[in-house]
């Protein structure tokens, strides 16, 4: 794997175990302004972050990137149309799924 990939996978690791699994509740997550920017944030990276490896390494075996990749854009340039509830459910659904995804491949 190349160093540029394992970097960004570091990177997204780094994502997930900082701000984003400091989230408890959805109320609580809702009523914190700073927290909610710091996980859109964190969020937006992991899409740019797969972005950018995914155009050094195709066949990269993350089963949500392109949808990881769209929120980035969503995030970015159309903030205004975020949904708090939507961005729970990444948080407590699919990020489980993207750590267990990004740590297998650093074993590789």
């Amino acid at each position: 794997m190349a160093s540029d990939i394992k970097k960004y996978l570091y990177d997204i690791l780094l994502s997930i175990e900082t701000h984003l699994q400091n989230t408890n509740t959805f109320s609580k997550f809702t009523r914190n302004l700073l927290l909610m920017d710091a996980v859109e944030r964190r969020l937006a990276i992991i899409g740019e972050t797969l972005n950018k490896a995914v155009k050094i390494q195709t066949d990269l075996r993350v089963s949500n990137k392109i949808e990881f990749i769209k929120l980035r854009h969503l995030l970015i340039h159309h903030y205004d149309e975020s949904d708090e509830a939507i961005i729970w459910n990444i948080i407590k659904n699919d990020l489980p799924v993207l750590k267990q995804e990004i740590e297998l491949l650093l074993k590789d």
